[in-house]
């Protein structure tokens, strides 16, 4: 049966550390890391995140600043908050909530962002920091994943690493992640001929495209490392991820649960993120 790689605790260390950090920093610079986090409209998933990212930065000593704006909030009105808060000395962080109202551009909005103070890592020279290895900050899921990777004590060296999906936000820039690390990585994805075969190649398996229990027992080799991105719902509406963990677990040697495994990583990061901002600003 499967260790369980608990999201949680992990997650909970990486705040404390952030904490302790932040404290430092402010101690001896007097900069306190900041946070803008811009919603535009009332999506119920989007509004439960931003609350969540809230309450971590309230633990973790970081500043908070929310912007709740209306649906019908114009991309040129959206635009001129983003560069207000690009300015702004006391922001080091800026994270746009996506989805976005279909009337605005996310690539426009992304790549608004400035540079420095994208600590989603989705403006194209993050992206393109990360594709060389040279970066300042990475996408908040796939480096909670190699945290989780690393909290097993499992090396990527060497290792036969499968993603499943090509997203931007998770699978690119995981896959990007893994080959740093030194693992021979494939990408899989919907136009992928024999998906089960590809997965059954894998030492780490990381499954991230939102098809609840699509990774079957007999897709996984014996032993593998399986890392669950995906976060859906069953045929009874209950929780459930992209692997079918009961059946998948007694083969894998860890797992990582839905939920309680990668999904408490990607504000932990977030905040790893703002506070490494805030250490370009003061030049540490």
């Amino acid at each position: 049966m499967a260790i369980l790689i608990n999201g949680k605790e992990v997650a909970a260390s990486v705040r404390e550390k952030v904490r302790l950090e932040a404290l430092d920093l402010k101690e001896k610079t007097g900069i306190v890391p900041g946070l803008a986090v811009i919603l535009v409209g009332d999506d119920p998933a989007s509004k439960i995140y931003v609350g969540n990212k809230k309450k971590a930065c309230l633990e973790a000593g970081l500043n908070s600043f929310e912007h709740i704006l209306p649906a019908e909030t114009s991309q040129q009105e959206l635009l001129e908050l983003i560069s207000r808060l690009n300015e702004d000395p006391a922001v080091h962080g800026i994270l746009c909530q996506l989805p976005l109202p279909k009337h605005i551009d996310e690539r426009a909005v992304i790549e608004a962002i400035s540079p420095r103070k994208d600590v989603d890592a989705f403006h194209p020279v993050n992206v393109g920091k990360i594709m060389i290895g040279n970066f300042d900050f990475l996408p908040c899921t796939p480096a909670g994943v190699m945290e989780l990777i690393h909290s097993a004590g499992v090396s990527v060296s060497g290792k036969k690493c499968t993603v499943v999906g090509r997203s931007n936000i998770v699978g690119k820039p995981m896959s990007m992640l893994l080959l740093h690390e030194n693992g021979t990585v494939t990408v899989c994805h919907s136009k992928t001929k024999d998906l089960a075969a590809e997965c059954r190649e894998a030492d780490i398996l990381v499954a991230a495209v939102g098809k609840a229990k699509l990774i079957t027992a007999d897709m996984v080799k014996e032993g593998a490392v399986v890392i669950d991105v995906g976060m859906n719902r069953d045929a009874n509406g209950k929780l459930c991820g992209d692997v079918d963990f009961e059946n998948v677990a007694p083969k894998a040697s860890y797992i990582t649960p839905v939920p309680g495994g990668v999904g408490p990583m990607t504000i932990a990061m977030l905040m790893r993120n703002t506070l490494t901002a805030a250490k370009l600003t003061a030049k540490l």
